[in-house]
């Protein structure tokens, strides 16, 4: 069957660059597997569409090998995502500047085969209603209702309310899961935001090491616009946008009823994070307080350069009284490094009680410390996909040895299980020094 690809628009740093579209990605068609689940199945870096532009419609081995990492164990912690099934090392040589500094290089290119239920973007209605397509946005809108919203029924005369509704919380369900995780996107166009509330189009991602705000996993965004702590509120300024792009369906009453959604975003998003990391400290129920707990835990981060990933595991390790130990600390890398400022154990002292009084409803404290510990282990990984990790595996891959990114990819797959052989390999120990400055590619 012939190639296929999307057409789509997008708000790109917050400024509207109309038509886009996949200039390097090929659709091959659908699959449906034994389970009954609906697969688009498409090449990324397989030459030039007729969106391509100037550009050659290729991925270099770098990006692929990032993309196909990265996005196998997004799924694996639990992030919603497309996924990666092959990756094919090509001899062609394609020139690409990977920090935009003025020194190309000569790169291997490779092909992804990826899958999603759907590529569809914010952008994708974006450049119709822009283009005044009304007809074809209506099409679109009714297309996806009734393939990806079953519970939607095409005769609801709010159907197109209730698809902003769910692609809008799904979406903020997403972020949730990337602050909790500590993972920022990178490259929040719309153009790069799924209407399945799906991670798509992975770039310049990362998983901050030590903890910073102010985290920006991308070499082109010197103003820090899509900052790991930017990023719900940078997500609830795109959802504006997609709804912007269903207004011309609505009648006047329902762009009301929109308006009312759109203002409550903010306030729903803040609590499935508050509610994400109270999950991460062993907490099930919201009460007053808890919003600075939480906050005063990452400024402590932050301030002492403690690792998000590791300081998180290493809090289910510990029972709470033993937070104050030299000697248990000792053995946990980050924890010690916390425990260094100065309101440490004055917030030791506010979780312990917060612990108390969950505890009071447990049966006993000893069943319920076994509940925190199972509870803070589901949610809080032992490995993600650090840079450093998958910078080591590119090298090696450009010198045709792809051992390092096969036992990434086998990692990944169980991130919350420790493992002795990558325990041996420094996965959860402290990164290298080198690794904190290591800048990541825009340039794929």
């Amino acid at each position: 069957m012939p190639f296929s690809y999307y057409r789509y628009g997008g708000h790109q740093y917050g400024l509207w660059v109309g038509q886009l579209g996949d200039g390097r990605a090929h659709i091959l068609g659908e699959y449906v597997n034994r389970k009954g689940e609906r697969w688009q199945i498409q090449l990324k870096g397989s030459g030039q569409t007729p969106y391509a532009r100037i550009h050659d419609g290729r991925t270099v081995l770098r990006s692929g090998i990032r993309e196909m990492v990265a996005s196998e164990a997004c799924h694996h912690l639990g992030i919603p995502t497309t996924r990666a099934a092959t990756l094919v090392v090509s001899d062609d040589l394609v020139t690409r500047d990977m920090y935009y500094t003025g020194c190309p290089r000569r790169e291997r290119a490779a092909t992804l085969l990826r899958l999603s239920p759907s590529w569809f973007r914010f952008g994708s209605l974006e450049i119709l209603a822009k283009a005044g397509e009304l007809s074809v946005l209506r099409q679109l809108a009714e297309f996806a209702i009734k393939e990806y919203f079953p519970d939607i029924h095409a005769t609801d005369e709010n159907r197109f309310i209730r698809l902003f509704s769910e692609v809008a919380h799904r979406t903020l369900d997403l972020v949730a899961k990337w602050q909790g995780l500590g993972f920022a996107h990178g490259l929040l166009n719309t153009d790069n935001m799924s209407i399945l509330g799906l991670t798509i189009d992975y770039g310049p991602f990362g998983f901050v090491d030590s903890y910073d705000g102010g985290f920006v996993p991308n070499c082109c965004d010197g103003e820090g616009r899509y900052a790991l702590a930017k990023q719900p509120e940078i997500v609830v300024w795109n959802i504006g946008q997609f709804a912007n792009s269903l207004k011309p369906l609505l009648t006047s009453s329902q762009q009301v009823h929109l308006s009312h959604i759109l203002k409550t975003l903010d306030s729903y998003c803040k609590n499935r994070i508050l509610e994400t990391f109270l999950m991460k400290i062993g907490l099930k129920e919201e009460r007053w307080g808890d919003e600075q707990l939480v906050e005063k835990l990452l400024d402590m981060m932050q301030q002492t350069g403690a690792d998000f990933t590791s300081t998180f595991r290493q809090l289910c390790e510990l029972e709470p009284n033993e937070m104050v130990s030299e000697t248990k600390l000792r053995e946990k890398w980050s924890l010690r490094r916390l425990s260094s400022h100065s309101s440490w154990g004055c917030w030791l002292d506010q979780y312990r009680e917060r612990l108390d009084k969950e505890a009071v409803d447990a049966s006993s404290l000893g069943i319920f410390e076994d509940e925190r510990r199972r509870r803070m282990l589901s949610v809080n990984p032992a490995y993600v996909p650090r840079n450093w990790m998958i910078h080591e595996a590119i090298l090696d891959a450009e010198m045709d040895n792809f051992d390092k990114v096969r036992y990434l990819l086998e990692v990944m797959r169980r991130p919350y299980e420790i493992q002795p052989e990558a325990e041996k390999r420094g996965f959860s120990s402290q990164p290298p020094q080198w690794a904190y400055a290591l800048k990541i590619s825009c340039s794929s």
